[in-house]
Protein backbone atom coordinates (compact mmCIF):
# COMPACT_ATOMS: atom_id res chain seq x y z
CA UNK A 1 0.00 0.00 0.00
CA UNK A 2 1.57 3.19 -0.72
CA UNK A 3 2.89 5.43 2.02
CA UNK A 4 2.02 8.97 0.99
CA UNK A 5 -0.64 10.17 -1.46
CA UNK A 6 -0.97 13.81 -2.87
CA UNK A 7 -4.21 14.91 -3.77
CA UNK A 8 -4.49 16.79 -6.83
CA UNK A 9 -7.62 18.57 -6.45
CA UNK A 10 -9.37 21.18 -3.81
CA UNK A 11 -12.65 21.19 -2.22
CA UNK A 12 -14.97 18.38 -1.26
CA UNK A 13 -13.27 15.65 -3.30
CA UNK A 14 -10.09 16.04 -1.97
CA UNK A 15 -11.72 16.42 1.57
CA UNK A 16 -13.46 13.39 0.47
CA UNK A 17 -10.18 11.22 -0.50
CA UNK A 18 -8.41 12.21 2.32
CA UNK A 19 -10.55 10.66 5.10
CA UNK A 20 -10.34 7.55 2.92
CA UNK A 21 -6.54 7.91 2.81
CA UNK A 22 -6.87 7.83 6.84
CA UNK A 23 -8.98 4.92 6.73
CA UNK A 24 -6.30 2.85 5.16
CA UNK A 25 -3.73 4.43 6.93
CA UNK A 26 -2.08 6.77 4.48
CA UNK A 27 -0.51 9.92 4.94
CA UNK A 28 -1.78 12.92 2.79
CA UNK A 29 -0.35 15.60 0.90
CA UNK A 30 -3.32 18.48 -0.19
CA UNK A 31 -2.04 21.07 -3.22
CA UNK A 32 -3.56 24.72 -2.82
CA UNK A 33 -3.53 28.03 -4.78
CA UNK A 34 -3.06 31.28 -3.15
CA UNK A 35 -6.64 31.66 -3.12
CA UNK A 36 -7.06 28.61 -1.20
CA UNK A 37 -4.68 29.06 2.09
CA UNK A 38 -7.84 28.91 4.19
CA UNK A 39 -9.22 25.85 2.28
CA UNK A 40 -10.46 22.81 4.37
CA UNK A 41 -8.45 19.92 2.54
CA UNK A 42 -5.41 22.42 3.01
CA UNK A 43 -5.84 22.44 6.51
CA UNK A 44 -6.99 18.69 7.55
CA UNK A 45 -3.98 16.97 5.47
CA UNK A 46 -1.23 15.70 7.24
CA UNK A 47 1.01 18.03 4.70
CA UNK A 48 -0.09 21.13 2.11
CA UNK A 49 1.88 22.47 -0.44
CA UNK A 50 1.32 25.93 -2.19
CA UNK A 51 1.28 25.52 -6.12
CA UNK A 52 0.35 28.91 -7.50
CA UNK A 53 -1.79 31.46 -8.34
CA UNK A 54 -5.63 31.61 -8.12
CA UNK A 55 -5.67 30.96 -11.77
CA UNK A 56 -6.36 27.13 -12.49
CA UNK A 57 -3.76 26.77 -15.27
CA UNK A 58 -1.04 28.35 -12.71
CA UNK A 59 -1.64 26.06 -9.91
CA UNK A 60 -4.55 22.69 -10.33
CA UNK A 61 -3.45 22.50 -14.17
CA UNK A 62 0.05 22.59 -13.65
CA UNK A 63 1.69 19.44 -14.22
CA UNK A 64 5.50 20.95 -13.11
CA UNK A 65 4.15 22.18 -9.53
CA UNK A 66 2.05 19.19 -8.64
CA UNK A 67 4.90 16.96 -9.94
CA UNK A 68 7.29 19.07 -8.15
CA UNK A 69 5.11 19.02 -5.05
CA UNK A 70 5.24 14.86 -4.64
CA UNK A 71 9.19 15.11 -5.19
CA UNK A 72 9.53 17.40 -1.92
CA UNK A 73 6.60 15.55 0.21
CA UNK A 74 8.27 12.02 -0.67
CA UNK A 75 4.37 11.51 -1.85
CA UNK A 76 4.52 8.38 -4.24
CA UNK A 77 0.77 8.36 -5.14
CA UNK A 78 -1.53 10.75 -6.82
CA UNK A 79 -5.12 11.03 -6.88
CA UNK A 80 -6.88 13.11 -9.36
CA UNK A 81 -10.34 13.70 -7.80
CA UNK A 82 -12.41 14.75 -10.68
CA UNK A 83 -12.17 18.07 -12.70
CA UNK A 84 -8.39 19.12 -13.79
CA UNK A 85 -6.12 16.93 -14.54
CA UNK A 86 -8.50 13.72 -13.37
CA UNK A 87 -9.13 12.48 -17.31
CA UNK A 88 -5.13 14.45 -18.66
CA UNK A 89 -3.37 11.39 -19.96
CA UNK A 90 -0.40 12.98 -20.17
CA UNK A 91 -0.38 14.08 -16.52
CA UNK A 92 -0.89 10.89 -15.87
CA UNK A 93 2.17 9.26 -18.18
CA UNK A 94 4.14 11.93 -16.33
CA UNK A 95 3.52 10.46 -13.08
CA UNK A 96 4.61 6.94 -14.42
CA UNK A 97 8.10 8.82 -15.85
CA UNK A 98 8.61 9.94 -12.61
CA UNK A 99 7.82 7.33 -10.36
CA UNK A 100 4.68 8.05 -8.98
CA UNK A 101 1.67 5.93 -9.56
CA UNK A 102 -1.86 7.49 -11.28
CA UNK A 103 -4.75 6.51 -9.30
CA UNK A 104 -6.78 5.82 -11.70
CA UNK A 105 -6.62 4.20 -15.29
CA UNK A 106 -3.56 3.96 -17.92
CA UNK A 107 -2.68 6.42 -20.15
CA UNK A 108 -3.64 4.84 -23.03
CA UNK A 109 -7.12 4.34 -22.14
CA UNK A 110 -7.99 7.79 -20.83
CA UNK A 111 -6.54 8.47 -24.49
CA UNK A 112 -8.92 6.27 -26.14
CA UNK A 113 -11.73 7.48 -24.44
CA UNK A 114 -10.86 11.08 -23.82
CA UNK A 115 -11.61 10.93 -27.73
CA UNK A 116 -15.71 10.90 -27.85
CA UNK A 117 -15.44 10.09 -31.44
CA UNK A 118 -12.63 7.32 -31.03
CA UNK A 119 -14.68 6.06 -28.13
CA UNK A 120 -17.84 5.71 -29.67
CA UNK A 121 -15.42 3.62 -32.62
CA UNK A 122 -14.46 1.21 -29.91
CA UNK A 123 -17.60 0.74 -28.32
CA UNK A 124 -19.41 0.10 -32.12
CA UNK A 125 -16.68 -2.74 -32.35
CA UNK A 126 -16.81 -4.03 -29.06
CA UNK A 127 -20.84 -4.52 -29.27
CA UNK A 128 -21.99 -1.76 -27.24
CA UNK A 129 -24.90 -0.27 -29.30
CA UNK A 130 -23.88 3.39 -30.01
CA UNK A 131 -26.02 6.51 -31.10
CA UNK A 132 -26.09 6.72 -35.23
CA UNK A 133 -23.66 9.03 -36.24
CA UNK A 134 -20.40 9.80 -37.87
CA UNK A 135 -17.80 7.45 -36.49
CA UNK A 136 -14.66 9.93 -36.18
CA UNK A 137 -14.38 13.63 -36.37
CA UNK A 138 -15.52 15.47 -38.90
CA UNK A 139 -13.37 17.88 -40.53
CA UNK A 140 -14.75 20.18 -42.92
CA UNK A 141 -18.22 21.95 -43.44
CA UNK A 142 -18.99 19.56 -46.81
CA UNK A 143 -18.11 16.57 -44.53
CA UNK A 144 -20.54 17.85 -41.75
CA UNK A 145 -23.57 18.53 -44.50
CA UNK A 146 -23.08 14.88 -46.40
CA UNK A 147 -23.22 13.60 -42.92
CA UNK A 148 -26.14 15.61 -41.54
CA UNK A 149 -28.20 14.25 -44.84
CA UNK A 150 -27.32 10.58 -44.01
CA UNK A 151 -28.41 11.10 -39.94
CA UNK A 152 -31.02 12.98 -40.68
CA UNK A 153 -32.35 15.93 -38.21
CA UNK A 154 -32.75 16.80 -35.92
CA UNK A 155 -28.82 16.24 -34.95
CA UNK A 156 -26.54 17.02 -32.02
CA UNK A 157 -22.60 18.51 -33.28
CA UNK A 158 -20.49 17.51 -29.98
CA UNK A 159 -16.89 18.31 -28.94
CA UNK A 160 -14.61 15.15 -29.69
CA UNK A 161 -12.48 15.89 -26.29
CA UNK A 162 -15.68 17.38 -24.81
CA UNK A 163 -17.25 17.10 -21.37
CA UNK A 164 -19.36 18.81 -19.12
CA UNK A 165 -22.04 19.52 -20.55
CA UNK A 166 -19.40 22.06 -23.50
CA UNK A 167 -19.28 21.93 -27.19
CA UNK A 168 -22.76 21.34 -27.76
CA UNK A 169 -25.19 22.49 -30.33
CA UNK A 170 -28.68 21.21 -31.29
CA UNK A 171 -29.26 21.16 -34.96
CA UNK A 172 -33.07 21.05 -36.18
CA UNK A 173 -32.65 21.24 -39.57
CA UNK A 174 -29.95 22.12 -42.68
CA UNK A 175 -30.51 26.14 -42.99
CA UNK A 176 -29.02 25.98 -38.62
CA UNK A 177 -25.97 23.09 -39.46
CA UNK A 178 -22.77 25.49 -40.61
CA UNK A 179 -23.96 28.05 -37.77
CA UNK A 180 -23.99 25.21 -35.06
CA UNK A 181 -20.69 23.73 -36.46
CA UNK A 182 -18.75 26.64 -36.41
CA UNK A 183 -19.95 27.40 -32.75
CA UNK A 184 -19.16 24.04 -31.28
CA UNK A 185 -15.99 24.34 -32.72
CA UNK A 186 -15.35 27.01 -31.35
CA UNK A 187 -16.60 26.69 -27.69
CA UNK A 188 -14.43 23.32 -27.90
CA UNK A 189 -11.39 25.09 -29.15
CA UNK A 190 -11.71 27.38 -26.10
CA UNK A 191 -12.68 24.76 -23.46
CA UNK A 192 -10.73 21.52 -24.77
CA UNK A 193 -7.98 23.32 -26.67
CA UNK A 194 -9.05 20.97 -29.58
CA UNK A 195 -11.74 22.25 -32.44
CA UNK A 196 -12.93 18.41 -33.73
CA UNK A 197 -16.28 17.81 -33.29
CA UNK A 198 -18.33 14.94 -34.22
CA UNK A 199 -22.09 14.71 -35.36
CA UNK A 200 -24.54 12.31 -34.08
CA UNK A 201 -28.87 11.60 -34.29
CA UNK A 202 -30.77 13.42 -31.57
CA UNK A 203 -32.45 11.10 -29.19
CA UNK A 204 -35.69 12.88 -28.43
CA UNK A 205 -36.50 13.15 -24.36
CA UNK A 206 -34.18 10.18 -23.45
CA UNK A 207 -33.20 9.47 -19.85
CA UNK A 208 -29.51 9.63 -18.97
CA UNK A 209 -28.56 6.84 -17.25
CA UNK A 210 -25.18 5.60 -16.53
CA UNK A 211 -23.23 3.04 -14.78
CA UNK A 212 -20.76 2.50 -12.55
CA UNK A 213 -18.02 0.26 -13.19
CA UNK A 214 -14.87 -0.74 -11.07
CA UNK A 215 -12.06 -3.36 -12.21
CA UNK A 216 -8.69 -4.39 -11.07
CA UNK A 217 -5.35 -4.63 -13.21
CA UNK A 218 -6.24 -8.52 -13.25
CA UNK A 219 -8.69 -8.48 -15.91
CA UNK A 220 -11.45 -8.22 -13.64
CA UNK A 221 -14.40 -5.72 -13.75
CA UNK A 222 -17.70 -5.36 -12.45
CA UNK A 223 -20.37 -2.99 -12.85
CA UNK A 224 -21.78 -1.21 -9.64
CA UNK A 225 -25.35 -0.58 -10.60
CA UNK A 226 -27.30 2.77 -12.28
CA UNK A 227 -27.36 6.09 -11.69
CA UNK A 228 -29.83 8.09 -13.07
CA UNK A 229 -28.60 11.67 -13.90
CA UNK A 230 -31.58 12.97 -16.34
CA UNK A 231 -32.29 15.95 -13.75
CA UNK A 232 -30.04 18.32 -15.81
CA UNK A 233 -30.01 22.36 -16.45
CA UNK A 234 -27.80 23.05 -20.42
CA UNK A 235 -26.71 19.58 -19.56
CA UNK A 236 -25.18 20.19 -16.12
CA UNK A 237 -26.14 17.66 -13.63
CA UNK A 238 -28.39 19.11 -11.07
CA UNK A 239 -29.71 16.03 -9.32
CA UNK A 240 -28.88 11.92 -9.19
CA UNK A 241 -30.73 9.35 -7.85
CA UNK A 242 -30.19 5.45 -7.61
CA UNK A 243 -31.50 3.38 -8.66
CA UNK A 244 -33.49 4.70 -11.60
CA UNK A 245 -37.15 4.94 -11.34
CA UNK A 246 -37.17 3.43 -14.78
CA UNK A 247 -35.09 0.12 -14.62
CA UNK A 248 -35.87 -2.86 -14.68
CA UNK A 249 -34.20 -6.19 -13.84
CA UNK A 250 -33.78 -6.77 -17.59
CA UNK A 251 -32.58 -3.29 -18.96
CA UNK A 252 -30.17 -3.49 -15.85
CA UNK A 253 -28.46 -6.81 -17.26
CA UNK A 254 -28.20 -5.46 -20.58
CA UNK A 255 -27.18 -2.33 -20.00
CA UNK A 256 -24.59 -3.83 -17.21
CA UNK A 257 -23.28 -6.29 -19.77
CA UNK A 258 -22.96 -3.64 -22.06
CA UNK A 259 -20.97 -1.52 -19.40
CA UNK A 260 -18.41 -3.98 -18.31
CA UNK A 261 -17.88 -5.18 -22.05
CA UNK A 262 -17.16 -1.22 -22.81
CA UNK A 263 -14.37 -1.74 -20.23
CA UNK A 264 -12.89 -4.78 -20.89
CA UNK A 265 -12.48 -3.33 -24.65
CA UNK A 266 -10.44 -0.18 -23.23
CA UNK A 267 -8.22 -2.66 -21.06
CA UNK A 268 -9.53 -0.74 -18.50
CA UNK A 269 -8.66 -0.40 -14.79
CA UNK A 270 -9.88 1.41 -11.65
CA UNK A 271 -13.12 3.15 -11.67
CA UNK A 272 -15.32 4.73 -14.63
CA UNK A 273 -18.27 5.39 -15.55
CA UNK A 274 -20.11 4.32 -19.28
CA UNK A 275 -23.19 7.14 -19.49
CA UNK A 276 -25.92 6.16 -22.06
CA UNK A 277 -28.99 7.33 -23.31
CA UNK A 278 -32.28 5.76 -23.26
CA UNK A 279 -35.21 6.09 -25.16
CA UNK A 280 -38.73 5.96 -24.34
CA UNK A 281 -38.95 2.01 -25.91
CA UNK A 282 -35.55 0.82 -23.25
CA UNK A 283 -33.43 1.23 -26.05
CA UNK A 284 -30.12 2.53 -24.64
CA UNK A 285 -27.33 4.10 -26.96
CA UNK A 286 -23.27 4.29 -25.32
CA UNK A 287 -22.79 8.20 -25.05
CA UNK A 288 -18.88 8.84 -23.04
CA UNK A 289 -16.92 7.56 -20.56
CA UNK A 290 -15.77 9.03 -17.67
CA UNK A 291 -11.84 7.98 -16.56
CA UNK A 292 -12.13 8.89 -13.16
CA UNK A 293 -13.99 9.17 -10.35
CA UNK A 294 -17.80 11.21 -10.11
CA UNK A 295 -19.22 13.90 -8.40
CA UNK A 296 -22.11 11.58 -7.40
CA UNK A 297 -20.33 8.56 -6.65
CA UNK A 298 -21.81 8.75 -2.78
CA UNK A 299 -25.56 7.70 -4.37
CA UNK A 300 -23.80 4.09 -5.50
CA UNK A 301 -22.05 4.20 -1.50
CA UNK A 302 -25.10 4.14 -0.36
CA UNK A 303 -26.79 1.10 -2.51
CA UNK A 304 -24.11 -1.06 -2.55
CA UNK A 305 -22.35 -0.78 0.35
CA UNK A 306 -18.89 -0.05 -0.88
CA UNK A 307 -16.24 2.97 -0.35
CA UNK A 308 -15.28 3.46 -4.00
CA UNK A 309 -12.42 5.98 -3.42
CA UNK A 310 -10.88 3.55 -0.85
CA UNK A 311 -11.49 0.26 -3.51
CA UNK A 312 -9.66 2.93 -6.04
CA UNK A 313 -6.72 3.33 -4.39
CA UNK A 314 -6.31 -0.53 -3.48
CA UNK A 315 -6.56 -1.07 -7.08
CA UNK A 316 -3.81 1.33 -8.09
CA UNK A 317 -1.84 -0.59 -5.64
CA UNK A 318 -2.22 -3.42 -7.15
CA UNK A 319 -4.65 -5.74 -4.97
CA UNK A 320 -7.59 -7.43 -7.07
CA UNK A 321 -10.47 -6.46 -6.77
CA UNK A 322 -12.60 -7.73 -2.96
CA UNK A 323 -16.18 -8.56 -4.94
CA UNK A 324 -17.21 -10.40 -8.18
CA UNK A 325 -21.22 -9.58 -9.60
CA UNK A 326 -22.39 -12.00 -7.93
CA UNK A 327 -21.96 -9.81 -4.52
CA UNK A 328 -23.13 -6.97 -5.69
CA UNK A 329 -26.01 -6.21 -4.52
CA UNK A 330 -28.31 -2.63 -4.91
CA UNK A 331 -30.28 -1.94 -1.65
CA UNK A 332 -32.65 0.85 -0.52
CA UNK A 333 -32.91 4.40 -2.74
CA UNK A 334 -30.23 6.98 -2.74
CA UNK A 335 -30.63 10.52 -4.22
CA UNK A 336 -28.38 13.45 -4.08
CA UNK A 337 -28.54 16.71 -4.99
CA UNK A 338 -25.94 19.52 -5.25
CA UNK A 339 -25.62 22.85 -3.30
CA UNK A 340 -24.46 25.51 -5.05
CA UNK A 341 -23.45 29.02 -4.38
CA UNK A 342 -25.61 30.39 -7.16
CA UNK A 343 -28.99 32.52 -7.74
CA UNK A 344 -31.60 30.43 -9.59
CA UNK A 345 -34.01 33.96 -9.72
CA UNK A 346 -30.57 35.75 -11.55
CA UNK A 347 -30.17 32.59 -14.03
CA UNK A 348 -28.21 30.66 -11.40
CA UNK A 349 -25.58 33.54 -11.18
CA UNK A 350 -22.36 32.55 -9.39
CA UNK A 351 -22.84 33.91 -5.69
CA UNK A 352 -19.00 34.15 -4.29
CA UNK A 353 -18.57 35.17 -0.60
CA UNK A 354 -17.92 34.63 3.03
CA UNK A 355 -20.33 32.37 4.60
CA UNK A 356 -21.43 33.69 7.93
CA UNK A 357 -23.60 31.08 8.71
CA UNK A 358 -23.45 27.24 8.62
CA UNK A 359 -26.52 24.28 9.46
CA UNK A 360 -26.30 21.08 7.80
CA UNK A 361 -28.68 18.45 8.84
CA UNK A 362 -27.94 15.56 9.99
CA UNK A 363 -29.50 12.25 11.81
CA UNK A 364 -29.70 8.61 10.18
CA UNK A 365 -29.16 7.99 5.85
CA UNK A 366 -28.22 11.17 5.66
CA UNK A 367 -24.06 12.01 4.36
CA UNK A 368 -23.08 15.60 3.76
CA UNK A 369 -19.91 15.86 1.74
CA UNK A 370 -18.41 19.56 1.59
CA UNK A 371 -15.21 21.69 2.11
CA UNK A 372 -17.25 24.33 3.50
CA UNK A 373 -17.31 26.02 7.22
CA UNK A 374 -18.77 28.57 8.94
CA UNK A 375 -16.41 31.90 8.24
CA UNK A 376 -14.83 30.34 4.70
CA UNK A 377 -14.83 32.59 1.76
CA UNK A 378 -16.06 30.76 -1.75
CA UNK A 379 -13.87 32.39 -4.38
CA UNK A 380 -15.03 33.57 -7.58
CA UNK A 381 -11.87 31.46 -9.23
CA UNK A 382 -13.34 27.53 -9.28
CA UNK A 383 -16.40 25.69 -9.32
CA UNK A 384 -19.61 27.23 -7.12
CA UNK A 385 -20.42 23.88 -4.87
CA UNK A 386 -21.08 24.60 -1.26
CA UNK A 387 -21.98 20.42 -0.90
CA UNK A 388 -23.32 17.19 -1.68
CA UNK A 389 -26.70 16.40 0.32
CA UNK A 390 -27.03 12.67 -0.17
CA UNK A 391 -29.66 10.81 0.92
CA UNK A 392 -30.66 7.06 1.71
CA UNK A 393 -33.67 5.18 2.67
CA UNK A 394 -35.27 1.70 2.17
CA UNK A 395 -37.53 3.28 -0.28
CA UNK A 396 -37.52 5.85 -3.19
CA UNK A 397 -40.72 7.19 -1.59
CA UNK A 398 -38.87 7.46 1.86
CA UNK A 399 -35.83 9.05 0.14
CA UNK A 400 -37.90 12.02 -1.23
CA UNK A 401 -39.22 12.80 2.03
CA UNK A 402 -35.99 12.41 3.75
CA UNK A 403 -34.60 14.39 1.22
CA UNK A 404 -37.42 17.09 1.50
CA UNK A 405 -36.71 17.57 5.46
CA UNK A 406 -32.58 17.78 4.64
CA UNK A 407 -33.07 20.34 3.00
CA UNK A 408 -35.74 22.54 4.84
CA UNK A 409 -33.17 22.49 7.60
CA UNK A 410 -29.95 23.30 5.26
CA UNK A 411 -29.08 26.60 5.95
CA UNK A 412 -26.32 28.75 4.74
CA UNK A 413 -26.19 32.76 5.26
CA UNK A 414 -23.81 35.11 3.33
CA UNK A 415 -24.33 33.87 -0.20
CA UNK A 416 -27.45 32.98 -2.86
CA UNK A 417 -27.71 29.01 -2.82
CA UNK A 418 -29.77 26.49 -5.05
CA UNK A 419 -31.01 25.44 -2.08
CA UNK A 420 -34.63 26.58 -2.25
CA UNK A 421 -35.13 25.23 -5.97
CA UNK A 422 -33.75 21.80 -5.51
CA UNK A 423 -36.58 21.78 -2.38
CA UNK A 424 -39.20 23.50 -5.26
CA UNK A 425 -37.41 19.91 -7.72
CA UNK A 426 -38.09 17.29 -4.89
CA UNK A 427 -40.95 18.44 -4.53
CA UNK A 428 -41.96 18.08 -8.07
CA UNK A 429 -44.99 15.97 -8.61
CA UNK A 430 -43.53 14.71 -12.19
CA UNK A 431 -40.30 13.82 -10.65
CA UNK A 432 -42.05 11.85 -7.07
CA UNK A 433 -43.43 9.80 -10.06
CA UNK A 434 -40.25 9.37 -11.69
CA UNK A 435 -41.58 11.05 -14.94
CA UNK A 436 -38.81 13.41 -16.27
CA UNK A 437 -35.93 13.32 -18.91
CA UNK A 438 -32.75 15.10 -19.42
CA UNK A 439 -35.11 18.03 -21.19
CA UNK A 440 -37.47 18.31 -18.47
CA UNK A 441 -36.09 21.23 -16.42
CA UNK A 442 -35.87 23.46 -19.79
CA UNK A 443 -39.50 22.59 -20.96
CA UNK A 444 -40.66 23.46 -17.15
Amino acid sequence: MFKKVLIANRGEIAVRIIRACRELGIKTVAVFSTADRTALHAQIADEAVCIGPASTKDSYLNIKSIIAACEMTGANAVHPGFGFLSENAGFARTCEKCGITFIGPSPESIDMLGDKACAKSTMKSAGVPVIPGTDGAVKTLDEAKKAASEIGFPLMVKASAGGGGRGIRLVNSADELEAQVIAAQQEALNFFGNSEVYMERFIINPRHIEFQIMADKFGNAVHLGERDCSMQRRNQKVLEESPSPVMTADLRERMGKAAVAAAKACGYYNAGTIEFLVDKDHNFYFMEMNTRIQVEHPVTEFVTGLDLVKTQIKVAAGLPLEFNQEKIQLTGHSIECRINAENPSLNFRPSPGKIIALHTPGGPGIRIDSAAYQGYVITPFYDSMIAKLIVYAPTREEAIMKMKWALSEFIVEGVDTNIDFQLNLIKDTNFEKGEYDIGYLGRR
